[in-house]
């Protein structure tokens, strides 16, 4: 039995799939370590999280196994080392912790409470465990509940009433906008009914549309918080631990200071930009820049995200686009040090125009003929893509991608979107911060009224209500289901609620077909909110 323990909280970003990067980057953070007892990994670190059916594959499963059996035998001299994984147990699938001690596989633990709700479907492919018992270390009963184990009482207190004396916490748990106060408080409240002290351990990283953040921290028996890590950052936290008359305790450590606000939004935005281009090999990205908001703060992202030499900027001019347009464009691109080329589409639209000519004669010009200049557009992005292998960034914010606002095939092309679930108002707000950083974009371009440029004189508000109001009517529809009776006595119009929530409904077959982007609220579109695209339901009150 031990009084002391050593023990590494190792807060990195795994790759899903890439079983033999992420087992190298355990083994490099395990042998940049001073001398340890105990080194704890993130949920799922050898398969990356969340795998989703790659699990399903026997030799995926295996190939993990295999990995955690070569990393307990190039450290069999120490230190152990906690470490998620999939596990297959008989018949059964587990979401697994395994215990690696004296060059073997010492233990095992399953996670008990498989999330099933918003972005988790963990019981597709996962069963789980049985009730935890401690794993005993040293003389050390530690308890090991994985992620979703700690968002309710029954696995914690099974563990403090079968002896467990320290919790640690290994987690896969993905970003949203002040989730790091959930989780805090939620802690709490383990730690205030089992009177043990808890390690929450996060992963970091973009994977698709989720952000992990990071953000990992100790609390001690007291609720008195002794170590908080960085958020999106990799880190390895070395934590002190002591037993003392009131059981264990970790001694004080660093404490990071985390991002808030529009500073939070936008680096979760940039991490999982970044990550999305560099785990999938681009070897950069190019974006239509309009001289508008929103393409002014994605190319933006992308320069943090990438560096200025990985960001290719092309305006596309037509008849309707201004010469403030112009400017502002040219003027950004030089603020943010990326190659920035002009490309007429005049050709391209007369020449759909010219080849449709006999069809459409006798009718007037509308929609159609605008949908032609933003489709020019994007085949025009997908050329350079396909010529130079850059990704293509779409720049549509939240508040458009909801009603509609958008070219299907057109300024939705593209392999990836930072904003997408960012809405409009919130984007003037990203912009006025980023500006405080460093001044990238145009003061005109934040000030201006907003619009696609697709006809004379053309402004958003032609189409839509003001952005303050729409953005607050589709909170209440999007991320809090409420009726058209509850957004309206906020002061909204009963029809123009329920005009809006038409168009968020019938707008669903193009969400569909939107790139993926990063997830930012409660509720973003694809993995969070789940609607059908033939929907006939409309609320009337």
């Amino acid at each position: 039995m031990t009084d002391k323990l050593t023990i590494a909280l190792a807060q990195l970003n795994p790759t899903v799939g890439a079983i033999g990067s992420n087992l190298a980057k355990a083994k490099a953070a395990i042998a940049s370590l001073p001398a340890v007892d105990l080194v704890l990994f993130p949920e799922l670190f050898l398969s990356g999280y969340p795998p989703e059916d790659l699990v399903l594959r026997a030799s995926f499963v295996t190939a993990c196994k295999t990995a955690a059996e070569e990393l307990s035998r190039d450290f069999s001299n120490g230190p152990a080392i906690l470490i998620g994984l999939p596990w297959r147990e008989g018949d059964k699938l587990h979401n697994a912790v395994a215990l690696l001690n004296g060059g073997k596989i010492e233990t095992l633990r399953f996670k008990y409470d498989l999330p099933n709700y918003g972005v988790f479907d963990e019981k597709r492919v996962f069963q789980p465990g049985p009730a935890p018992g401690p794993i005993n270390f040293k003389g050390v009963r530690i308890g090991v509940p994985i992620c979703e184990d700690i968002w309710t009482e029954e696995t914690c207190e099974t563990l403090a009433e079968t002896g467990a004396e320290i919790l640690l916490s290994p987690n896969g748990s993905p970003f949203e906008r002040n989730k790091d106060d959930v989780r805090l408080n939620l802690v709490v409240a383990r730690v205030s009914e089992t009177k043990l002290p808890l390690a929450y351990l996060n992963q970091v990283g973009g994977q698709d549309e989720l952000v992990f953040d990071g953000a990992s921290f100790v609390l001690n028996a007291d609720r008195t918080l002794a170590l908080q890590m960085p958020m999106f950052e990799e880190a390895v936290a070395i934590t002190q631990w002591v037993r003392g008359d009131n059981g264990w305790h970790m001694l004080p450590n660093t404490a990071a200071k985390l991002p808030e606000n529009e500073e939070e939004t936008w680096k979760a935005c940039v991490l999982g930009l970044r990550d999305y281009v560099d785990k999938n090999r681009f070897p950069g990205v190019v974006l239509g820049m309009s001289g508008g908001i929103d393409s002014a703060v994605v190319a933006a992202m992308a320069v943090d995200a990438l560096g200025s030499a990985r960001v290719h900027c092309v305006m596309l001019p037509y008849a309707y686009t201004s010469q403030d347009s112009l400017v502002d464009a040219e003027l950004c691109a030089k603020l943010l040090g990326v190659r920035y080329d002009v490309v007429p589409i005049k050709e391209p639209v007369e020449g759909f125009l010219s080849a449709l000519g006999p069809m459409f004669k006798g009718t007037p010009p509308g929609v159609t003929e605008e949908n032609m200049q933003s489709r020019s557009r994007g085949v025009i992005l997908m050329a350079i893509s396909n010529k130079f292998g850059s990704m293509v960034l779409t720049t549509g914010n939240k508040s458009e991608m909801s009603v509609g606002y958008a070219t299907l095939y057109g300024d939705m092309n593209g392999g990836f979107n930072p904003i997408k679930d960012v809405y409009k108002m919130e984007v003037y707000r990203l912009a006025a911060w980023r500006n405080t950083q460093g001044h990238v974009i145009p003061e005109r371009i934040i000030t201006k009224a907003p619009t696609a440029e697709l006809r004379e004189n053309q402004k958003d508000q032609d189409s839509l209500p003001p952005y303050e109001a729409l953005d607050d009517i589709l909170e209440g529809l999007v991320e809090r289901e409420q009726t058209v009776a509850e957004i309206s006595a906020r002061g909204h119009d009963v029809a123009l609620v329920k005009r809006i929530q038409h168009m968020l409904y019938v707008a669903e077959y193009k969400r569909r077909q939107a790139a993926p982007g990063v997830k930012i609220t409660r509720k973003n579109f694809g993995r969070d909110r789940r609607y059908p695209i033939t929907n006939g339901w409309r609320d009337t009150k």
